[in-house]
């Protein structure tokens, strides 16, 4: 079964409940799928909330942090969360609990000024795909990663050189960026990205979501003057599904971390079994993933644009 979250918004963003399964249709290459499964967040949520602690966010650190508490205040009493920060290293502050004295805890032991010591640059990419590949296996039900950074990576070498975020014949062991898309359209993880940096003045909402079924990353990007990293994040987001926010857009960036908890609670999750064209072999790599709600054709809907089939042995 492919499972595929849905986040449902209106024009202003807020979060549409009440939908049921009739009132959807999803696509896979185009070809519309049989829905197999449906939820309509019952299911606890499990949440990692991963947090940059590198030098370069020092001055946003403490109300990282706040908006980090102000999260796990705003999630269901069932929803589970983890904590993570990082820096050139990826540090577990705390594996998933319900407890929300000790999220607050672990949230509360993250120092950047400690962290000084820890050379080597921001590692952000690397972090989120440590936190997807031991976290989360295993775990059902809805999975989101809440990711505080200013976006600035130093480990995968990304350029606008789509090549750049692809496996190297001469490094096949090297992680990319192609590898958390895989990872997280394997556990269908969706990520809240939160960017200190300023929105660039094109990459509206509208923007955005007319790029929704398009890589961000090519070449021709350079024309936009949007920062190669504040794109890759708008890519990782547009891969997994989930949203992208700027922290100074909001009254506080604790407003955010409320509005980014009432969605996770609003989402829907839908499950079918591929069904392609009898007559020819099921085509092995990245598919196409579409939703909708015929019903409601004026909302916005959030998923990840695609999953990976692989080859059968």
């Amino acid at each position: 079964m492919v499972s595929v979250t849905c986040m449902v918004s209106t024009s202003d963003g807020a979060p549409v409940p009440g939908l049921a399964r009739v009132d959807f249709r999803v696509y896979d290459d185009d070809r519309e799928q049989k829905i197999a499964y449906f939820d309509a967040s019952t299911q606890p949520a499990s949440v990692a909330i991963v947090i940059d602690a590198s030098p370069s966010v020092l001055r946003d650190s403490d109300e990282m942090k706040s908006a980090a508490d102000a999260l796990i205040d705003a999630l269901a009493p069932l929803d589970q969360a983890a904590i993570v920060d990082f820096a050139a290293h990826t540090y577990l502050q705390l594996p998933f609990s319900d407890v929300r004295e000790l999220l607050r805890r672990a949230v509360a032991r993250i120092n950047v000024r400690e962290l000084f010591g820890d050379t080597g640059g921001s590692n952000i990419y690397e972090a989120v795909y440590l936190t997807a590949h031991e976290l989360f296996p295993g775990r059902t039900g809805r999975k989101a990663i809440v990711l505080l950074t200013d976006g600035q990576d130093s480990g995968l070498g990304l350029t606008l050189d789509p090549a750049s975020a692809t496996p190297s014949p001469a490094n096949p062991n090297r992680l990319t960026f192609d590898d958390l898309s895989r990872l997280f359209s394997s556990q269908d993880i969706q990520v809240f990205a939160v960017s200190t940096e300023n929105r660039p003045k094109i990459m509206t909402a509208a923007w955005l979501e007319s790029h929704a079924g398009q890589t961000l990353v090519t070449s021709a990007a350079r024309e936009s003057h949007i920062p190669p990293y504040t794109l890759y994040l708008a890519e990782l987001v547009r891969r997994a599904g989930g949203q992208l926010y700027f922290l100074r857009e909001a009254p506080t960036l604790e407003d955010t971390f409320r509005q980014i908890a009432q969605k996770i609670r609003a989402e829907y999750t839908l499950g079918y079994y591929p069904q392609s064209d009898p007559n020819a072999s099921p085509r092995v790599g990245w598919r196409r993933l579409r939703v909708e709600t015929p019903s409601e054709p004026h909302v916005s809907i959030s998923h990840r644009a695609a999953y990976y089939l692989p080859a059968s042995n």
